[in-house]
C-alpha cells in the first residue's frame, strides 16, 4: 500500500508542476526548429546558414504548450456554454 501511495504522490507532484509551468510560461520552444524560427542548413562549403522559416511556429520559435492549449479550449467551451 505505501508503494501505491508514493506513486500517486509522485504523479500528483508532476501534474501540479506541469500545471504551474503552463500557468507561468504558456509558450515553450518549438520542437521542430529548436527555438530558432528557421531550419539550419549548410552551404556548399559546409558552413551553417539560415534555412527555410519554420511552418509549425510561423518563424517565432515559440509554440503553445499542450496543457495550456487544453486549458484555453476548456475555458472557451465553458464561456460559450454559459452565454
Amino acid at each position: 500500500m505505501p508503494l501505491i501511495a508514493l506513486a500517486i504522490a509522485c504523479l500528483l507532484a508532476i501534474t501540479l508542476g506541469y500545471v504551474g509551468m503552463c500557468a507561468a510560461s504558456p509558450f515553450g520552444t518549438c520542437r521542430k526548429c529548436h527555438g530558432f524560427g528557421f531550419a539550419m542548413d549548410t552551404d556548399r562549403k559546409g558552413r551553417p546558414k539560415r534555412g527555410k522559416s519554420c511552418r509549425r511556429c510561423k518563424a517565432t520559435g515559440k509554440r503553445i504548450r499542450v496543457g495550456r492549449w487544453l486549458f484555453n479550449r476548456a475555458q472557451r467551451i465553458y464561456r460559450e456554454g454559459t452565454h
